[in-house]
């Protein structure tokens, strides 16, 4: 009996570890996806109804066209004096109907002051957690538009969009 309950003890620990540790699991980085898509699907579908724009489509605004930058942004995450992560995004841009060569030829000035966002972006912490979420993606974006904007001029760049956004931890 002396030897029997020590081992019965570790038994039952282990499991209520185990079970704990599965009921206690966050969720996959799938479905956390998934739900921020569905939330986000949710807000702009009663955003829509309640300002009456139920008709209003899909795609660049009138007189608008898109323009996908060819190379992704990849932005260090640093933590002591070391890499820690690396984001990688791909960025599209919503500007005048043909614009897309002058777009494109002031591309490495653009690229810059995106760099300059996403830099300093990365440096407060603004890709730590739950980085996806739409109030930091926002911020971002209307950042990267006020860049677009100020290296383009206003009557040219309409918006700027986060295309793809990745994270790799190291």
């Amino acid at each position: 009996m002396k030897k029997l309950l020590p081992i019965i003890m570790l038994l039952v620990g282990s499991g209520a570890g185990v079970g704990a540790g599965i009921f206690l699991r966050p969720a996959p980085v799938e479905e956390a996806i998934a739900d921020a898509a569905t939330d986000a699907d949710e807000y702009e579908a009663a955003e829509t109804v309640s300002s009456g724009d139920a008709n209003e489509k899909e795609g660049p605004a009138d007189g608008m066209e898109y323009v996908r930058l060819p190379n992704q942004f990849v932005v260090p995450l640093v933590e002591d004096e070391r890499i820690s992560a690396l984001v990688v995004m791909s960025l599209s841009m919503e500007v005048a109907l043909g614009s897309t060569e002058n777009i494109l030829e002031m591309e490495p000035k653009l690229r810059d002051g995106f760099l300059r966002v996403l830099f300093d972006h990365a440096s407060i912490g603004g890709f730590d957690g739950a980085f996806i979420n739409n109030e930091n993606l926002d911020v971002v974006r209307r950042k990267l538009r006020d860049v677009g904007k100020g290296v383009m001029g206003s009557d040219i760049v309409n918006d700027v969009l986060i295309f793809e956004i990745a994270r790799q931890d190291y």
